[in-house]
C-alpha cells in the first residue's frame, strides 16, 4: 500500500497555489532545492509524475491534481481531528485567532468578542485586521483560525480548503452633502446621481463595489476624488466635493459627520455580502465553532 506523506502533500498543494518553486519555498520557509527534493521524493513514493515543464516554469500534472483532490479530504479530516482533540483536552478553554476587514471589526467582531467573554470567559479571541487576500493567506497558512471578508473577494463555496458561513448582506447607502438638492428628495435612485462627481478608492474592493453598483444602475460613475478610508471619504462629501456609497456597517464614521446625509436608494439598493470562513473541518471544533456562532448571532441581530 502506498505511504502518504502529509508534509509533502502540503508542499504540493502550496506549489499549486503559488505557481513557482521559489514562491512555494518562501511561503513554507524552505529552500527551493528542498522543495524540489521533497516533491521528487513524493513522486517516487506515489509512482506518478507530479510536475512537468511549462516554459521556464513547472506546473502540476493531471496526476498531481488527482492526488490533491483526495488530499483535500485528508486535510479537512485532520482539521476535524485536531479540533475534536483540542475540545477534548481543553473544553471551552483555548484561543481562536480571527482576521477581519476594517468595518467588520467594530460592527461584528467586537460585539461577538464581548458576547463570548460573557458566555465563554475561558475562550480567548485574538483579532487581526486584514483584507480578504491577506486573511485567506493567513487562514491557509494556519496563522489565523477564522477569516471575515466580503463574499465577492472570498474563495468560492466549492473551494475544498475552506468552509464558508454567510453572515449578512450589508446595505450600501448614498452619502450626500447636507445641502445637496437630493438630500431631502422624497425618493432617490442611484441613477439620479449619474451626473455627480463620485468619491471612491482608486483600486481594491471598494472601487469594484462602487463601480459594479453604479453600472447595475445604468451608468459609469465619474471619479472626482480617490480615497480608501471612510473618514477621508465622508470629510470630502461633507465639504461638497462629491457623493459616495457607504456601507451601513461603517456606523461610527458616518455618525461623526453632521454635514453628511445618508439616503437608502428607494429601488435596487446595492448590498455587499459578508462571510466568515475556516479551514474545512475546523468548524467542528469548539473554539472556532463558538466564534462562528457568536458572529452569526450578532449579524442576525443587526437592525439593518
Amino acid at each position: 500500500m502506498t505511504e502518504w506523506d502529509i508534509r509533502k502533500l502540503r508542499i504540493l498543494r502550496t506549489l499549486g497555489e503559488r505557481g513557482t518553486v521559489t514562491a512555494t519555498a518562501e511561503a513554507l520557509l524552505m529552500t527551493p532545492s528542498a522543495v524540489s527534493q521533497q516533491l521528487a521524493n513524493l513522486a517516487r513514493q506515489l509512482g506518478v509524475p507530479l510536475l512537468e515543464a511549462h516554459g521556464r516554469r513547472v506546473r502540476l500534472t493531471d496526476a498531481a491534481h488527482l492526488v490533491l483532490r483526495h488530499a483535500e479530504a485528508v486535510f479537512a479530516q485532520l482539521e476535524r481531528a485536531e479540533a475534536e482533540l483540542t475540545g477534548y483536552l481543553h473544553g471551552e478553554v483555548g484561543e481562536v485567532r480571527l482576521a477581519a476587514f476594517s468595518t467588520a471589526v467594530p460592527a461584528l467582531v467586537v460585539p461577538a468578542v464581548q458576547r463570548l467573554r460573557s458566555d465563554h470567559p475561558a475562550l480567548e479571541v485574538r483579532v487581526r485586521e486584514a483584507e480578504a487576500a491577506e486573511a485567506y493567506d493567513l487562514l491557509l497558512a494556519g496563522e489565523v483560525d477564522v477569516a471575515l471578508s466580503l463574499a465577492a473577494h472570498a474563495p468560492t463555496a466549492r473551494e475544498p480548503k475552506f468552509s464558508r458561513v454567510p453572515l449578512l448582506a450589508d446595505p450600501l447607502d448614498v452619502a450626500l452633502p447636507a445641502g445637496h438638492p437630493l438630500a431631502t428628495a422624497p425618493a432617490l435612485r442611484l441613477a439620479d446621481l449619474s451626473g455627480e462627481p463620485w468619491i471612491f478608492g482608486g483600486s481594491g474592493p471598494w472601487s469594484e463595489i462602487t463601480l459594479a453598483a453604479c453600472e447595475a444602475a445604468g451608468f459609469v460613475p465619474e471619479q472626482a476624488h480617490s480615497a480608501a478610508g471612510w473618514t477621508a471619504i465622508l470629510a470630502m462629501v461633507e465639504a461638497g466635493m462629491g457623493v459616495a456609497l457607504v456601507p451601513r456597517m461603517a456606523t461610527a464614521e458616518r455618525d461623526a459627520r453632521p454635514g453628511v446625509v445618508l439616503r437608502a436608494p428607494t429601488a435596487d439598493q446595492p448590498r455587499r455580502h459578508v462571510v466568515a470562513a475556516v479551514r474545512r473541518g475546523a468548524e467542528e471544533g469548539r473554539g472556532a465553532g463558538r466564534v462562528l456562532e457568536a458572529l452569526t448571532s450578532v449579524a442576525a441581530g443587526r437592525p439593518d
